[in-house]
């Protein structure tokens, strides 16, 4: 028989709509366990698991200390190959772990272009993260040689945490670039409610039509592009510390997790134009004494959790692969402290979640989501390890 636990009713403004439900939500725990997959590859701080959509059936997996390996998909796969090698060029420090290769990207016509993008602290100034483009060797596909690197992007940090990192392509061919708040703690210089920074936002840029003298393009339908005094990157905003953002491959729904930072974790459906409330909101809170109530100007989350439960969460992508068929449709999510993972079902028309159902797992501190080609779904662990998901027997 299904469990279910009863939310208390909150007023929610979801994809700008302010709406007020009180929702039985299915918490019966998922008959799924994580399994590891390709033990002889063993990445250190794996941070991004991807494909190049290019037929090859590889995987790539970045390390967050600068390197990117290659392996075949394939259960007995025993070697990998170094893609590209960004270790001098790349800031990592274990007692500064939020700093790194944080991001790696291919672009979507790879097959034809062979281009990939790569977001990393670099080592020529302090605190400051970097997104490049990189082109793969005409005649080894297996390699990168890192003096392709051509600088698209740059952003000084004012401190070594909530680097955010993740940088994906949309459905409409857009770079994403997801950021946090500059770090430290409260978001202290005020970034998450300033149009006037890029930090704590999400931009969206062209990497393909690019004006004169610039490394990128700006899309025209940004949101912020007519606004005075805004950056025109901006396509969404009022975020902390973006972990990680993910497009629904089937629908193209645009998905983030914000870590928090008192009481609250939260996930987003991030829309054109968002504001989704951080450093005056947590979650569906207000924060410290300058926080304000529900407003519509401001979009609360989908889903919270207290830190009672997790204390930092990992996001995460939404399952479209074929050999966990329960899992089909569900945003699969961790928490890095506890290593709860879980699934969650969204129904965009009712706008509430219908279901969040926990995976079993080992308390495993799960970095990263990635997935393959065929949509099948891997996370890493800190510790060089890869996973996938099974159905326990």
């Amino acid at each position: 028989m299904k469990t279910f636990r009863t939310l208390f009713a909150l007023t929610a403004i979801v994809l700008g709509v302010t709406s007020t439900t009180l929702a039985e939500v299915d918490t019966t725990p998922l008959a799924i366990k994580p399994v590891r997959v390709f033990p002889e590859i063993l990445v250190d701080r794996p941070i991004v698991v991807t494909y190049a959509n290019d037929g090859s059936n590889r995987l790539f997996v970045a390390s967050q200390k600068g390197k990117i390996h290659v392996f075949a998909n394939d259960p007995e796969v025993e070697e990998d190959d170094i893609f590209l090698d960004l270790t001098p060029k790349v800031v990592y420090a274990d007692n500064q772990n939020e700093e790194g290769l944080l991001g790696f990207a291919f672009h979507p016509n790879y097959k034809e272009n062979g281009q990939l993008f790569v977001y990393y602290t670099t080592t020529d100034a302090p605190h400051t993260s970097v997104i490049s483009r990189f082109t793969v060797s005409k005649d080894d596909p297996s390699k990168v040689d890192p003096a392709s690197e051509e600088e698209v992007w740059r952003l000084p940090q004012p401190y070594w945490n909530h680097n955010g990192g993740t940088i994906a392509f949309g459905p409409d061919g857009y770079l994403y670039i997801g950021l946090g708040d500059g770090g430290k703690g409260g978001d202290p210089h005020q970034h998450g409610q300033n149009l006037g920074t890029w930090l704590g936002s999400i931009l969206r840029i062209d990497v393909d039509k690019t004006p004169r003298n610039k490394t990128y393009g700006i899309p025209k339908d940004n949101p912020f592009v007519n606004v005075r005094g805004a950056k025109p990157e901006i396509y969404a905003y009022g975020l902390r510390n973006v972990w990680r953002l993910a497009f629904d491959r089937k629908t193209g729904d645009f998905w983030a997790a914000d870590v928090g930072q008192d009481l609250w974790e939260e996930i987003n459906i991030i829309v054109k134009g968002g504001n989704y409330g951080w450093n005056k909101r947590e979650a569906t809170h207000e924060f410290n004494n300058s926080g304000v109530g529900p407003n519509p100007e401001m979009i609360d989350p989908i889903w919270e959790y207290h830190h009672d439960i997790g204390k930092s969460i990992t996001g995460g992508t939404v399952y479209r692969g074929t050999k966990i068929p329960e899992l089909e449709g569900a945003y699969v999510y961790a928490d890095y402290v506890t290593g709860k993972i879980w699934a969650l079902w969204y129904d965009f028309e009712k706008k509430e979640v219908i279901a969040n159902r926990e995976i079993q797992s080992e308390s495993l501190p799960v970095m990263s989501f990635g997935d393959d080609a065929a949509g099948e779904l891997y996370f890493t662990t800190p510790f060089g390890a890869m996973y996938t998901f099974a159905k326990t027997e």
